[in-house]
């Protein structure tokens, strides 16, 4: 395959792995840099510069390929920066950034030879990262897993409005999780692919406890919720009596600091490392309901490149 977004990041396949928070490193960013794609290893929830700089160097030892580091800015609150340091220190092929104004990320990367992707989840963000200097922006749609826009934009919208607003390449996000999905994204005029929670299901996927893979395998794409739209950073999650007893709290006019310890990072690693769902919560997408297996990761693109030939194949006949 080839795209501009191929071209730009020096990849295989158009096919980039979400940061996924706690979850995102050495051992899955390598799988998915090897398979052709772009895969990403987390800075924020290694915490320390020492921690992230030992992840990239064994996601070298395990792959010669490309491969990204996410910066979900608004976790640290500026203490990413120290971090950033580190991802220019190593010289990292590429960077993205998530949840809050990029701009001083762009400043700090003036002059360096690192390609940068943003993700947005509206036309008005897409603007700005283009503005800023962003090779490409991954737009997700309101089906997507995790942090999301406010808007409630459906993919199916979002990616053509983007794609018709700037001039980089588009990334298309959210409800995307096969070779189907790969098919409809360079339809609407996206150039690739991001995908998080299908990227969870693989066996590559260390860190994720059986059980949190085992409840994304057995949902469908009607068991998810929203959390945290009271305070505007609305975050999709698998549902469960832990999110209800949020959303009940929301729905009552919590606060930030009434609902700190429900929606914490901890209580987020208590399902997804320790698979205890009475006492945390799990991101995920809509995309659930058609997650049915945890293969390899190459396995994973292996029917996902085969299974958009034979759509293009099937357009090809409708068409002629």
């Amino acid at each position: 395959m080839k795209t501009r977004v191929t071209d730009i990041f020096g990849i295989e396949y158009p096919i980039v792995q979400g940061g996924l928070a706690y979850l995102a490193y050495a051992e899955l960013a390598a799988a998915v840099s090897n398979a052709g794609g772009l895969g990403q290893i987390t800075a924020a929830t290694l915490g320390t510069p020492d921690k992230l700089r030992e992840e990239i160097r064994k996601v070298r030892t395990l792959t010669n390929k490309p491969f990204g580091v996410n910066f979900a800015i608004a976790r640290h609150d500026g203490r990413y920066k120290e971090l950033l340091e580190v991802a220019i220190e190593e010289k990292v092929p590429a960077i993205s950034v998530t949840g809050a104004n990029p701009k001083p990320v762009f400043e700090r990367l003036e002059g360096e030879d690192i390609r940068t992707l943003v993700l947005v989840a509206g036309v008005r963000q897409a603007v700005k990262a283009e503005e800023l200097g962003a090779d490409a922006v991954m737009a997700v749609g309101q089906e997507g897993g995790g942090h999301l826009g406010r808007d409630d934009i459906g993919t199916m919208v979002l990616i053509p409005r983007v794609v018709d607003s700037v001039s980089i390449p588009v990334l298309a996000s959210g409800g995307i999780g096969d070779g189907r999905g790969l098919l409809a994204g360079l339809s609407l005029g996206a150039e690739g692919i991001e995908m998080g929670t299908r990227f969870i299901a693989t066996k590559e996927c260390v860190d994720a406890h059986e059980a949190y893979k085992k409840a994304i395998l057995e949902s469908k794409e009607t068991d998810t919720v929203i959390i945290k739209r009271t305070l505007g950073a609305p975050g999709r999650v698998l549902n469960s009596d832990y999110a209800q007893t949020i959303i009940e709290k929301e729905k009552k006019g919590a606060t930030y600091e009434d609902l700190k310890d429900y929606i914490s990072g901890q209580s987020n690693c208590r399902y997804i490392y320790d698979g205890d769902e009475h006492e945390g919560f799990g991101w995920a997408g809509q995309v659930i309901g058609l997650i049915d297996e945890v293969p390899t990761v190459q396995e994973l693109f292996d029917d996902m490149i085969s299974t958009a030939k034979q759509g293009q194949k099937r357009f090809s006949q409708i068409f002629d």
